[in-house]
């Protein structure tokens, strides 16, 4: 029974912050029982939500994302997460690891992920200017990710109308094992790529252990696709890139992203992102009057030294009630390693997507 009424405190109260939030500042990512967080900057590194990026660089790097959303509002989210991953010496195969932290007020969430992706070569090359006139040829990978998630209830956060002093000083910890999987398609011109996780915790029930929690996490499944356009001519090195993420959380609405950035001498990327709330799947436990929730992306990476990367994005709502627009940052770092003593040439991480 007491296991049974946190559960209850915790989702009705998850549920109404989630919905207030929603209304006021136009945000999708990071709602609803705590689902999968949403970085801006997900398409200068495309493993946080696709397993078979794992290796696409073709030369090792890591990379590593701060989320700090809607600043100044008591337990809103904080997410952070850093990745590596490297191709082997046949270049088929990528391996790669991904730890993601995330904090929604009383809600804690740290995954960590080993992934392994097998790339399968589909046909002639391809050629695209850049520097050194690299190469790929149109290649289908298929990637997997196996970890464990550890979930967290701080019960002195919780605020409920009728507090229970037993339960608000009590802190929840559960490991739960995980899995995601994807698809991902390329050219030197344009890829796509789906994907799915939270498929092994989606089936789990809250544990019979009074003293553990469980939060219910729905399948989140994402589809990305985009291109790029020469913009002028190879001396100056000026491309286009529009892309699109579509997320479905099986919880709250669907958002969909639509990018546009642009690269400049290959050192910088400049752009911006329109999100807004999709219903595409119909959900019976959301009012249909709830408003689609939308918001402007501005974003920009800069290339140093051909090895780092400095990536900052700033998040504002286009739906946020007058007092209420916090504003959300983030910002990441990466770093590409030398070739391998295998690779004949340093492609200095020359991949567009």
């Amino acid at each position: 029974m007491e296991a049974r009424g946190l559960k209850n405190i915790v989702m009705k109260r998850s549920l109404l912050v989630s919905l207030f939030i929603s209304l006021l500042a136009g945000q999708t990512e990071s709602l609803y029982a705590q689902q999968d967080a949403q970085f801006s900057q997900y398409l200068f590194n495309g493993i946080y939500i696709n397993p078979a990026y794992t290796g696409y660089k073709g030369v090792p790097n890591v990379h590593a994302m701060y989320r700090n959303q809607w600043t100044g509002l008591s337990g809103a989210p904080r997410t952070m997460s850093i990745a590596g991953d490297m191709p082997l010496s046949n270049e088929r195969v990528g391996v790669g690891m991904l730890m993601i932290s995330d904090k929604v007020g009383a809600e804690s969430q740290l995954a960590v992920f080993g992934h392994y992706a097998y790339r399968i070569p589909l046909g002639r090359k391809e050629h695209l200017p850049s520097p050194g006139g690299a190469q790929s040829e149109r290649m289908l990978a298929i990637g997997i990710g196996i970890g464990l998630k550890q979930y967290g209830l701080d019960g002195t956060k919780l605020d409920p109308v009728d507090p229970d002093p037993v339960l608000s000083a009590r802190n929840k910890r559960v490991l739960s094992p995980d899995a995601r999987v994807g698809v991902f398609y390329n050219t030197d011109k344009w890829y796509v790529g789906l994907s799915a996780d939270n498929l092994m915790v989606h089936w789990l029930k809250s544990t019979q252990d009074p003293e553990g929690y469980i939060p219910e996490k729905k399948i989140n499944l994402y589809l990305t696709g985009g291109g790029l356009v020469p913009l002028s001519n190879e001396e100056d090195g000026l491309l286009l890139k529009p892309s699109f993420l579509l997320k479905e959380d099986m919880a709250g609405p669907g958002s969909l992203d639509l990018t546009a950035s642009v690269l400049i001498k290959q050192m910088v990327w400049v752009g911006a992102s329109y999100r807004t709330g999709l219903n595409i799947i119909k959900k019976q436990h959301l009012d249909p009057r709830l408003r689609k929730p939308s918001a402007i992306i501005v974003l920009a990476d800069v290339l140093l030294a051909d090895r780092w990367r400095i990536g900052y994005a700033y998040d504002f709502s286009l739906q946020g009630t007058s007092g209420f627009n916090y504003s959300t940052h983030e910002l990441s770092l990466g770093y590409t390693f030398p070739s391998w003593p295998w690779k004949k040439n340093d492609s200095k991480s020359g991949r567009y997507f």
